[in-house]
Order: structure tokens, then C-alpha cells, then sequence
């Protein structure tokens, strides 16, 4: 696991090697073993190491034969060792042991066909000496990070954004289109980010860079294959359970400990119980409902594995706050970021590689929103009319009673109801909630429209399965795992995702992920192998944190409204719409913690990005833009 950067512009050679090594210096804490980088007239390549294959030769960048292709790569590809007897017999020469030059003379090979051959996480570039383009891509499903900015004459590329703004051709200015996207969804749902310029590479694609222009295409898509006859479900769980098995054994390829991450859950349960090594890691807090340690221990003394774990403190979350949002680069209001932040500062203590269980309730159905399509079909079944009457008469009752949001979701189509995990304000409250200015406008279903659109034939929770796979796997789920586990130079690997177990999951029929009284039918099966029967139905927390607790609590409350009544919030927001949130959750009227969560983290992460210094400039040029 690693870091990587650089950048292709006019810059004098000596200019070119101090900001090469500026921009390295950014994301030392991705590896922090070693250094290595590349410089020509053409491009300037950067890497940082965090040695777990081949320790002694795995030094990058790497180059071919006749070293007309130089790369830098970032994560694994765990059927290396298959692929090079491939590509040896092709007549491929090999100069180390490691799964980074596989890439290198896969590119030779096959050139964008390459992807067809790997199986693992990925963010590489390679850079062509003889025509001077630049070949980049990112994994199947997003695992690892690639952000890129095409501006001011310069082309400039890197793991982490904090990276790629070290480089002169970049203005950090806040972009507002992101801002008002992420008030909805919790985190930046667009290819744009919040910096206006930079870029994020979608997953599954590859981009190339020639002569100044960009080109961007996709290598593969996840596509759900559930249409044929249904065969017996013991038969289908034996599937299961044996790609999976397979799936962790090839991601415990390493030259150093592998642990494991593990909840109450069955996700990272199912993995602990299976990858067969020695230490497992859990955190959890002091409050009821809030504490996975008690059952994730129990499990690790059952299957007779060493266990960590520890208790968060309130103070010790809420000053890791501003780390967390630093090592972000964007801001995300997933309150569980900042517990996978402790529990990788924990891991890192013992081991350089953690296996996790990220992507299994996207793939196999395990979210319990997922049942809605089915406790709704007495109204979806109804003519559209008919329902639209119900849904309006139930808007219109001026209280909350049971039933009322039954018929209110229930008059409306599963694209109308569903843009993922989290959906914190509508368009009318964040219109009430951000200052006017002069950046695009889009409604949710703008954004999650085309997902939906590409499976219009499909039942409405593979279509929601669908969306939260090219959506909040990637925006949220991946990006928080990443991030937090290098911030403390971890490496962590998510064995469901994997493009083998791809296969079998996007073939099973509804009825094998959900049904109406549990989520992930099959791999819940398939983990009674491994697991007690408890553990296996275990209903998913997923690092619950006490937010809403905490902001009813003096000390936090004037943490917030501080934040809230900054000049930083002024240059962005309503303040008095966002004081009547904080006050109206701290007097107990309302739940407003997630609103109140999304809002604050987007501040601490200006706060740390811009210190004071650019406030509200994005606002004002966009203002005097518009006039």
C-alpha cells in the first residue's frame, strides 16, 4: 500500500523536483518506509512506500525492459503470482517479486484490455517516454483513491487531494456545486470535488493524458446477472461460502501480519472467524447502544483469536475531529469516519495489513432499508394515480401518526424515495439553509438519475443495490475506509470486494439477498459455517457513535454553535437557520444530529483547509460572477 503523485506542466527541472517532493511529503503517512520519484522534461512522478510485498526490491517507480514506461502504483493485485507465469511465457523479463510489475508488463501486453487479467485494488499511472501520454486507472470498485486537475497548462494527479494542492497551478478555492450535493447526501456524490479543478477518477475507469487533453473511459461495470432460473439455495450458499473463503485466502497474500477489523456484525465477523491469522481490533464508547466491544470480544475468545480493543472517550472523538477531516480531504459526515480513525491507530500498533468487511451489504443485500420494496407492495402494486391520492392525503394530516410516512413513501417510485444511505437535507431545506451564488444546481435524482436508468428492468432493490455500489460504496463507505487506515500507514484490504466474488453475488435472485425478516440471506447461510448462529443474524451497527447524545450536552453544544456562528459559516450559510437546528435538538424537539453533523464537519474541514484566510471567496466571486 502506497501513495502516489505527479504531475505533467512546463516548470523549470529544478522547480519540477521541489515540488515533486513537496507533494510527496503530503502523504508521507501512506508510506512511510520510503520515498522514490521519477523527473524528465515531460512528467514528474512521486511515491511513497509502505513495504508489505517483496520488502527488499519493491521500490518504485518502476520501469520495462528497455525503460520506455515508468509506474507508480498504489494497492494490491493478489493474483500476481498467476499473471506473471502468464506474462513470463509471453516473454516477459521480470526485475522483482513484486505484484506492482505485473501491472507494468500487463499494460505491455494487453494495453487496456489488462483489466480483464487482474484481480485486486488499484490506483496506478504509467508514463510513456516515447510519445510523451500517460496511462492511468482505478480499481473495479473504488478501493483506492485517484484525484485528478487539468489546469493552467499543468496535468496533475495524486492519492490524496491534500497532495495534489501543493502544486503552483493550483487555486484553492471551495467549489459551492459540491457543497450544496453533499448538504443531501453526507458526502461529495459528484466527480467534482470540493475544490474547484480537481477531479476524482470514477472507479472502473482508466484516463489518459496526451498533449494536453484528458480522456476518460470506463473498463468495466457491475452489472447484476439475476435473471435466470432459480437454482436450490443450499446449492447457492455452498457458492458463496466457497468465494468467499477463496476471496480471503488470496487477500492474505503478504511478507507481513495480516489482522482483521472486527464488530459484533457478521461482515467483519465472517472474515475474522476465516482469515486464520492471530489479532482482531474493535473499538466502541462508554453508552449503551454504542458499544461493540462486549460481543466482538466474546467472538475472538470463541474462535480463539487475540483481540484489542478500546473504549473512545467524547474528548478524545471530538479532538480527533480535525485530524480526521484533514486526512479526508473532503468533508464527510459519516460519524463512524472518526472511529475507524481509532481502531486503525490501534491496529497500526500491531500490524501493517487489516482485512475488513466493507462492500458486503452492497453486494449481497444486507442494508434493512433494502426490505422497503417489499413491506411497500400493497401500495407499489396500486396504479400510480391511486397511490399519488393516498401519498398526498397522508402529506396533508397535520401530526405524525403510524402509517402516515407508509403512505407517503409508498405513493412515490423507488427513484423518488431512495438516493442511499443517508439523505440529510431536501432541496427545499438546503435552499433555505446556503447563502444564494452563482454555481450549478442539482436536485438528487439529477445525480442518481443515470445509475437508475441502467437498471430500468430491474426490482427495486437491485436497483438500490445498484446505486449504493456506484454511489455510497464509493463516496462514503471506501473513501472513509482508505483514508483513516492511512492516516496511521495502514493497509487495509476488503475481501467482499472482489471482482471473483462479484460474480457469484451479482447472480443471486432477490429472495436469496432479502426477504421480509432478514437482509443477506445467503452469506448469513454461508457464515454459519464459521459463525454461531447468533453472530450470523446479528442484526448490523456498523460503529455506532453517540452524536446525538453529545449535542445535547452543554460542552458540545457550545462547541458547535460556535462553529455555527463563525465567520466561516456566515460566508456559506443562513446562521440563524442553523442555530434554530442546534437549538431545537438541544432542547429536545427534534433529532437534528445528523443535519446538525453534516453541517459542522463541512466547517472543521474549512477550517482546516483554508484556516480563515480564503473565507467566503468562493461565495463573493461567484456573487460578482453573477452580476
Amino acid at each position: 500500500m502506497c501513495g502516489i503523485c505527479g504531475f505533467a506542466d512546463q516548470l523549470q527541472l529544478e522547480e519540477k523536483h521541489q515540488v515533486i517532493e513537496k507533494m510527496m511529503d503530503k502523504i508521507i503517512h501512506r508510506g512511510p518506509d520510503e520515498g522514490g520519484k521519477y523527473v524528465d522534461e515531460g512528467i514528474s512522478l512521486g511515491f511513497r512506500r509502505l513495504s508489505i510485498i517483496d520488502l527488499e526490491e519493491g521500490r518504485q517507480p518502476i520501469f520495462n525492459e528497455d525503460e520506455s514506461l515508468v509506474l507508480i502504483f498504489n494497492g494490491e493485485i493478489y493474483n500476481y503470482m498467476d499473471v506473471k507465469e502468464d506474462l513470463i511465457e509471453k516473454g516477459h523479463k521480470f526485475r522483482t517479486k513484486t505484484d506492482s510489475e505485473v501491472i507494468l508488463h500487463s499494460y505491455e501486453e494487453y494495453g487496456t484490455e489488462m483489466f480483464k487479467h487482474l484481480r485486486g485494488m488499484f490506483a496506478f499511472v504509467i508514463w510513456n517516454k516515447a510519445d510523451n501520454s500517460l496511462f492511468g486507472a482505478r480499481d473495479f470498485f473504488g478501493i483506492k483513491p485517484f484525484y485528478y486537475g487539468n489546469m493552467n497548462g499543468s496535468f496533475i494527479f495524486g492519492s490524496e487531494i491534500k497532495s495534489i494542492i501543493e502544486h503552483p497551478a493550483i487555486t484553492k478555492k471551495v467549489n459551492l456545486t459540491a457543497l450544496q450535493s453533499y448538504l443531501t447526501f453526507q458526502y461529495s456524490p459528484l466527480q467534482e470535488t470540493f475544490f474547484q479543478g480537481v477531479y476524482k477518477l470514477p472507479p472502473a475507469h482508466y484516463i489518459i493524458y496526451k498533449e494536453g487533453k484528458v480522456e476518460v473511459n470506463r473498463y468495466w461495470q457491475a452489472e447484476f446477472d439475476n435473471d435466470g432460473p432459480v437454482r436450490p439455495f443450499e446449492e447457492v450458499v455452498q457458492e458463496v461460502e466457497e468465494i468467499v473463503q477463496d476471496s480471503i485466502k488470496a487477500h492474505m497474500v503478504s511478507d507481513v501480519e495480516v489482522g482483521s477489523f472486527l464488530s459484533s456484525g457478521i461482515d467483519s465477523s465472517y472474515v475474522a472467524a476465516s482469515f486464520n491469522g492471530d489479532k482482531t481490533f474493535t473499538v466502541g464508547f462508554d453508552y449503551a447502544n454504542y458499544n461493540e466491544v462486549d460481543e466482538a470480544t466474546e467472538l475472538a475468545k470463541q474462535i480463539g483469536i487475540d483481540y484489542y480493543s478500546k473504549i473512545i472517550t467524547p474528548e478524545e472523538y471530538w479532538e480527533a475531529i480535525s485530524k480526521v477531516q484533514y486526512h479526508m480531504d473532503e468533508p464527510l459526515a459519516d460519524p463512524s469516519c472518526v472511529a475507524l480513525y481509532f481502531v486503525s491507530q490501534l491496529a497500526s500498533q500491531q500490524v501493517k495489513v487489516v482485512l475488513s468487511g466493507e462492500g458486503a451489504d452492497e453486494l449481497f443485500g444486507g442494508y434493512r432499508i433494502y426490505q422497503e420494496p417489499l413491506s411497500l407492495k400493497p401500495l407499489t402494486n396500486l396504479p400510480k394515480f391511486l397511490r399519488s391520492a393516498l401519498g398526498g392525503m397522508a402529506s396533508m394530516l397535520p401530526f405524525d401518526i403510524k402509517g402516515k410516512n407508509f403512505f407517503i413513501r409508498g405513493s412515490k417510485d423507488v427513484r423518488q424515495r431512495f438516493i442511499g444511505n443517508a439523505y440529510m437535507f431536501t432541496e427545499e431545506e438546503r435552499s433555505k439553509l446556503m447563502l444564494k451564488g452563482d454555481f450549478k444546481q442539482y436536485s438528487p435524482t439529477d445525480i442518481t438519475g443515470p445509475f437508475y436508468d441502467q437498471v430500468a428492468d430491474k426490482d427495486d432493490t437491485t436497483k438500490m443495490q445498484f446505486l449504493d455500489l456506484n454511489m455510497w460504496l464509493t463516496g462514503d463507505i471506501l473513501l472513509k475506509a482508505d483514508k483513516m487506515s492511512m492516516a496511521h500507514s495502514l493497509e487495509l484490504r476488503v475481501p467482499y470486494l472482489d471482482k471473483e466474488v462479484w460474480k457469484v453475488a451479482s447472480q443471486l435472485p432477490l429472495e436469496y439477498r432479502v426477504n421480509k425478516t432478514t437482509t443477506k440471506y445467503a452469506l448469513r447461510r454461508a457464515a454459519v459455517k464459521k459463525l454461531p448462529q447468533e453472530v450470523a443474524s446479528r442484526r448490523k451497527l456498523g460503529f455506532p457513535v453517540p452524536i446525538r447524545v453529545w449535542l445535547r450536552e452543554e460542552k458540545y453544544f457550545h462547541t458547535v454553535k460556535q462553529a455555527f456562528t463563525s465567520e466561516a459559516a456566515k460566508s456559506f450559510f443562513n446562521i440563524d437557520e442553523l442555530v434554530k437546528l442546534l437549538e431545537e435538538h438541544f432542547n429536545g424537539k427534534k433529532d437534528n444530529s445528523r443535519k446538525i453533523w453534516t453541517i459542522y464537519m463541512f466547517l472543521v474541514w474549512h477550517k482546516e483547509y483554508f484556516e480563515g484566510t480564503e473565507i467566503a471567496v468562493s461565495i463573493e466571486e461567484n456573487e460578482s460572477s453573477a452580476s
